[in-house]
């Protein structure tokens, strides 16, 4: 097959990787940043370009978008599907689980155990806010930040209405959400391709930080789920519509709670688990690339 693989890192470990298993099973694959792919659109001719070049005659694209540059990358990823071409995450599923909020929203209406979470912007009773979302210490997090950036523990009420303040006069939208203390510095990454998790880590903090993302400096080990976390997950991706998704969560004293959705993990998760994740993703699209195309049925 023809496999592109739309990336703004050619370099970075991940895409390497799934470049590596895919040229390893014999198919063509090419490495496009999709920051430099542009549109030209007329009546019933979905094209992309690239260094002045059409690009025809893909088989099937893994989109690896970043936060930075959602918007952009997944109208690209849109114009693929106009043309009838395989992704491995679809336009709209990138979008919405980019949005934390939305994502929240959605996850909840599945079913899927989560932390209290508030939503507010202009509102003079920050007290009713912060109560709901289960007191102090609680977080708040930006509702479309990323690598555990824009996330700030507020310990006292003090605290929490300084950093509630400060949102609304720059006119940020935010995230209350609940303290989990018996999971503060720890939390889990599955990762699910096909819709089944295929390798699982833990994350922790090395230092006091109640942030467990490995950008933050945390540190993965392997970890093997219980049914109910594996279930969580999965349920968790089928939520938001990621066949091939990280799906991020904390030990709590009644059961798994979803903390986000990602639509392109990392694949740090190798390293630490010796599990072979960019085989799983190339296996997938073999097996998935020239059958019919799933309608998307999340609905929001």
């Amino acid at each position: 097959m023809n496999i592109v693989i739309l990336s703004k890192g050619g370099a970075n470990y991940s895409t390497q990787r799934l470049k590596e298993e895919a040229l390893k099973r014999g198919h063509d694959v090419r490495v496009i940043s999709h920051a430099k792919c542009y549109v030209a659109l007329e009546k019933s001719n979905p094209v992309v370009h690239y260094k002045g070049s059409t690009l025809k005659d893909i088989d099937a694209i893994i989109p690896r978008i970043g936060q930075s540059i959602t918007k952009y990358g997944s109208a690209m990823v849109r114009q693929f599907e106009m043309q009838g071409v395989f992704t491995t995450t679809s336009s709209i599923a990138i979008t919405r689980s980019r949005d934390k909020l939305r994502t929240m929203q959605l996850l909840a209406r599945a079913g899927v155990d989560i932390p209290k979470t508030v939503f507010a912007r202009e509102t003079a009773d920050l007290s009713d806010v912060i109560e709901r979302a289960g007191g102090v210490p609680l977080i708040i997090k930006v509702a479309r930040g990323t690598h555990g950036n824009g996330v700030v523990l507020a310990e006292t009420r003090k605290a929490a209405e300084a950093v509630m303040q400060a949102f609304y006069v720059e006119g940020v939208n935010f995230l209350v959400q609940e303290f989990i203390e018996e999971s503060a510095g720890t939390d889990i990454r599955a990762l699910v391709v096909g819709g089944k998790v295929i390798a699982s880590m833990k994350r922790q903090s090395l230092d006091d930080d109640f942030r467990s993302n490995i950008h933050q400096g945390g540190q993965g080990s392997p970890v093997k789920l219980t049914d109910e976390e594996r279930k969580v997950a999965q349920k968790a991706a089928k939520a938001m519509g990621l066949p091939f998704c990280g799906v991020d969560m904390m030990r709590s004293s009644r059961g798994p709670l979803v903390l986000e959705v990602n639509p392109s993990p990392g694949f740090n998760i190798e390293k630490v688990t010796g599990r072979n994740v960019a085989e799983k993703v190339i296996e997938y699209i073999e097996q998935n690339a020239k059958g019919k195309r799933r309608r998307d049925r999340v609905g929001a």
